[in-house]
């Protein structure tokens, strides 16, 4: 068998193109995964791990994945902004088994003793994919931290470009109120 076969993958079909399909869901796996943070929706971060996976969250927390879920389950609702971007997914299949690197970016607006300020963030995720039962999921994510910008908080909408009265924008919100989740309806 070859890197890019696998006992999963469909007869016959060009080990090449199973390997584009396998990355693709791949991504979609840890692009929900962000998408279900930003939204609070622990729902589907959940869904990114198998269950008996291990979650090493580069020194906050380690142990298994659904208990770091269930932290988030409580933590999230109360992140009113935040955004997480992946980028500079690389990903090596080996079989039923997938080593893969992503950049992520994150966002948040805090507030610490009254004052509020944003916070830019890049971490790295180094994740060990499994196919089982034909899906892939995270089996093992470690956490790397790379930097931290802290910054005032200076929201103007582009001192006014975008828009000088920003209460009529339609803006980000939590599951199940972000437009995301009444497009599906």
């Amino acid at each position: 068998m070859t890197k890019t076969e696998n006992s999963t993958s469909t007869p016959n079909r060009d080990p090449a193109l199973q390997a584009l399909l396998d990355k693709q869901e791949i991504t979609d796996v840890l692009n929900l995964y962000l998408r279900g943070a930003d939204r609070a929706d622990t729902d589907l971060i959940a869904a990114a791990y198998h269950p008996d996976a291990i979650e090493e969250h580069g020194g906050l927390y380690m142990g298994p994945a659904d208990a770091y879920v269930a932290m988030m389950d409580e933590q999230l609702p109360h992140a009113k902004y935040m955004n997480h971007l992946c980028t500079n997914i690389i990903i090596e299949l080996d079989g039923d088994k997938a080593h893969v690197e992503s950049y992520i970016l994150a966002y948040s607006r805090m507030k610490k003793d009254g004052e509020k300020f944003d916070s830019l963030t890049l971490a790295r995720a180094v994740d060990r994919f499994e196919r089982r039962d034909g899906a892939w999921k995270i089996a093992k994510r470690q956490l790397i931290w790379e930097w931290n910008n802290d910054m005032p908080c200076a929201e103007t909408w582009g001192r006014g470009l975008i828009t000088n009265d920003p209460s009529k924008l339609i803006r980000g919100k939590k599951k199940p109120d972000d437009l995301v989740y009444a497009a599906k309806g």
